[in-house]
Formats: C-alpha cells, structure tokens, sequence
C-alpha cells in the first residue's frame, strides 16, 4: 500500500515537473520575443509562467540553456523536420520537390506568424545573433539544410558537397528570410508583394520559377552553354 502511494506521488512529481517545464518554456518564448534575450529576465519569466526563478534553473540549468530550447522549440515550430523530410522523400520529381519545399517555406512566412511568439524569437535572432545557436544549428537547422541541400544537389547535378549547392540553397531562401524578417515593411514598399495582391501560390509560383531559372544556369551544362566561345 506504502509503495503504491510513493509511486503515485513520484508520478504526480513528474506530471507536475513536466507541466512546469513547459509553462516555463511557453513563457520564456513570449519574454524573449518581447524584450530578446539580453534584456529578458529569468524573474519575469518565472512570474509569467506562475513560478519561482528558481525553476529556471532547476528545470534548464540557467536561462541560457532556456534561450536555446526556444530557439530549438521556435524553429521546430514554424517548420517542422518530418513535415519537409515528407517533401522530400515524395516520389516526385526533385523540381516538384523544391517547388513543395518553398511552398511550405511561403506560408510559414505569411499565415500571420508576426503576432507568435516563435516567429518574433527567430527573428530577432536573424536581426541581432547570440552566441547561443548551437542548439538550434545542431538539432533544427543542419537536418533540414541537408534535406534543401540534397534536393538542390539532384536539380543541379552535382553532390550536396559541391559550393554551388551551398550558394543556390543562400539564394532560394533569401527571399523567405526577407519576408520573415520583413513582410509588412516589404509590402508597403512594394504594394505588388502584399497579401492583399499576391496569394501564397502565385509568390511561390513565382519564386521557384525565378530559382529554377538561376540552378539551370549553375548546372554544369548551363554554365558550358553560357560560357563564351573559345576563338579557333
């Protein structure tokens, strides 16, 4: 019976510990995207998820290791690894693949995601980098990288290895990286990009077009087609 109490109670623990966890980590998201991370503090994040600074550290080890889990969190959030490895692993042509792939990339950036917590915090990371990414780099970034790499790599020709992977792959995302960080601004200035006058498939239609154009050139056989005739 004593036994039965104690096992109860240890899982009672664990539930409570979990539960505290994720309030901890929910609260520490909407800080960090409102203050960023120099001026967030483990005290208001604590008091925004109704507990004491202390669990900070005792559930994260310091409000570093928090920073990284919801930058990891954030990331996995907007786009999630197995919903682009679905893309990929489709039995699909590696065009159709990319053209899937900034589709989702797309609507990530315009389904109101400015008011989230996620976004804001991913954001400000672009805008003003901290030394504390390897987190993310390690378990959001590099997987999905090397999915965009291989997909680029097929189109193109070459191996994933190959620099000109690595420059198309700069070159496809830019656009989305612009409009994450920037989408109001951009379509002030250019009412064209609004929302308002461009739906999500035709400013995808239109940035894959644009990418295909461009990974034609860099395949080996657009760059001999380009390159200027030898004088005999």
């Amino acid at each position: 019976m004593a036994r039965g109490i104690r096992r109860t109670a240890r899982s009672r623990d664990r539930q409570d510990g979990a539960a505290t966890r994720i309030s901890l980590l929910e609260a520490a998201g909407a800080v960090f995207a409102e203050f960023g991370f120099d001026r967030a503090t483990a005290k208001e994040i604590a008091l925004r998820a109704g507990t004491n600074a202390a669990a900070v550290n005792y559930h994260f080890g310091g409000i570093e290791a928090l920073y990284e889990d919801v930058l990891a969190e954030a990331h996995h959030r907007l786009m999630s690894y197995d919903m682009l490895a679905r893309t990929v692993s489709a039995d699909i042509e590696p065009k159709e693949k990319l053209r899937r792939f900034i589709g989702l990339l797309v609507k990530v950036v315009r389904t109101g995601n400015e008011h989230s917590w996620p976004a804001k915090v991913i954001v400000r990371e672009l805008i003003a980098p901290t030394p504390h990414i390897d987190k993310l780099r390690r378990e959001e970034i590099e997987p999905k990288k090397a999915l965009l790499f291989g997909v680029i790599a097929q189109i193109i020709g070459v191996t994933p290895d190959n620099p000109l992977v690595a420059q198309a792959a700069l070159s496809t995302m830019a656009p989305c990286f612009m409009l994450l960080v920037a989408e109001k601004r951009v379509s002030e200035i250019i009412p064209a990009l609004g929302r308002e006058s461009t739906s999500d498939e035709e400013l995808a239609d239109r940035l894959v077009r644009f990418t295909l154009g461009g990974l034609a050139q860099l395949s080996p056989s657009g760059q001999a087609a380009g390159s200027p005739e030898q004088p005999s």
